[in-house]
């Protein structure tokens, strides 16, 4: 079936784009906005508007496909591409996508992804948001094409087979690290809290006291309030590169006894550690997870190493993993650009004896949180991040009843 059309329209994220350049340099909370001038390019204000755009594909049946543009919320950091706003991205969709899309067969996802994900303008590949936003679109309209469900497409181009059951939905707390905890319990969240662990004096404290209190009092938490003892989520804590500020970011002995201590603190839940240490160097945290790994292995500790901060692209993702520096991977859905490159991480992932985290970021939208629990079904993840916003009632609400939706139709609908 043809694409006879392509038209875009500007949205609103699940969360905000924030000038981290602006924060790491000392810009001070106000209320839930920051006092002070914005740093990185682009940007008006330290914490602005999330936008979004939403790309949709008219088929010549007059079926319309669609999905969302998203970048993640600290845009433009890190080697990120800058900040993703609806008017300066639209006129590069309409004038350097549409023309290539309109005219084509929707019949075959991979090869469509791939013509996106090769357009260049000025020697450069589209901005990460755009081709995450369109390859969207185009899996969608190759399920439409087809009659069938999206994960349904992706199992059969890349021989896989939709999963009988969820994959378990990871909520972060953001700020909240107490009140969330306890909505994630009620929920029966599968993976919980990340707990946003970025302040040394406030969270972690300078010997990691204040974080071994947090994770005392989140076990204590989920005895007291599950409803059932079968009920035993995953406790996932990102520490933001803290762990190797307080003990010496080469000290591997010290932060990984500690990730052990904490291991044997969350017994008996399992315990990850996101992010212990950030090398500022991506060569530099592979050995530094690696190390990490190989230490916490042998001693056979209680908890598993995220890697996270490096390890933004689909070659990243497979670096880390060839080298086994850390236990899982998250896979920032957005800094891959095309959702192909999704599939395929996790696929190497699970290949490769490495944990796949299907993450993330708050800034997406409900289509582009609906379409990861698509890819997750289809792949099987370890973990799916609960999205947009900070996850704990919208954004599970939305992963968990799409996953729900895909199981109760997958059988009807099979191909």
């Amino acid at each position: 079936m043809k694409i006879i059309d392509l038209i875009c329209s500007k949205g609103k994220t699940g969360f905000y784009f924030d000038d981290q350049r602006a924060i790491k340099n000392g810009a001070k909370s106000d209320g839930f906005t920051y006092r002070g001038d914005a740093i990185t390019p682009g940007f008006t204000n330290i914490r602005q508007s999330g936008e979004s755009i939403s790309v949709m594909i008219i088929l010549e049946d007059k079926q319309i496909a669609y999905g969302d543009c998203a970048a993640v919320q600290y845009s433009g950091a890190g080697g990120r591409d800058p900040l993703f706003l609806a008017k300066d991205f639209i006129p590069i969709i309409e004038k350097e996508v549409k023309p290539r899309l309109v005219g084509k067969e929707a019949n075959n996802f991979k090869e469509l992804c791939n013509l996106v994900e090769n357009i260049k303008v000025e020697g450069k590949k589209l901005h990460t948001a755009i081709r995450y936003g369109v390859t969207q679109a185009i899996l969608d309209a190759v399920s439409k094409s087809n009659h069938s469900l999206m994960c349904q497409v992706i199992a059969k181009e890349y021989d896989t087979k939709v999963l009988k059951d969820m994959v378990p939905i990871f909520t972060q707390s953001g700020d909240s690290r107490y009140e969330n905890i306890d909505k994630m319990i009620i929920k029966e969240s599968h993976v919980l809290p990340h707990g946003l662990i970025n302040n040394i004096e406030e969270k972690l404290g300078y010997r990691g006291e204040k974080l071994e209190e947090y994770i005392i009092w989140i076990k204590n938490r989920i005895i007291k309030l599950r409803n059932d003892k079968s009920y035993n989520p995953v406790i996932h804590i990102d520490v933001y590169g803290t762990l190797g500020i307080i003990f010496g970011n080469e000290n591997y002995e010290k932060i990984a006894d500690y990730m052990g201590h904490l291991g044997e603190i969350a017994k008996s839940f399992k315990l990850r550690i996101e992010g212990p240490v950030d090398m500022e160097q991506r060569e530099k945290q592979m050995i530094a997870l690696k190390n990490l790994r190989k230490i916490v292995d042998d001693k056979k500790y209680n908890v598993e190493i995220v890697a996270d901060e490096w390890c933004n692209t689909l070659e990243d993702i497979k670096y880390f993993t060839d080298n086994k520096a850390g236990h899982m991977v998250q896979i920032k859905t957005p800094d891959l650009g095309g959702i192909n490159n999704i599939v395929e991480a996790i696929l190497y992932c699970k290949s490769n004896n490495m944990g796949a985290y299907q993450g993330g970021t708050c800034n997406e939208t409900d289509r582009s949180a609906q379409i990861c629990a698509h890819i997750a079904m289809a792949t099987g993840p370890d973990q799916i991040l609960a999205k947009p916003g900070m996850g704990v009632d919208e954004g599970m609400m939305i992963v968990y009843n799409e996953m729900q939706r895909i199981l109760a139709l997958d059988k009807l609908m099979e191909v």
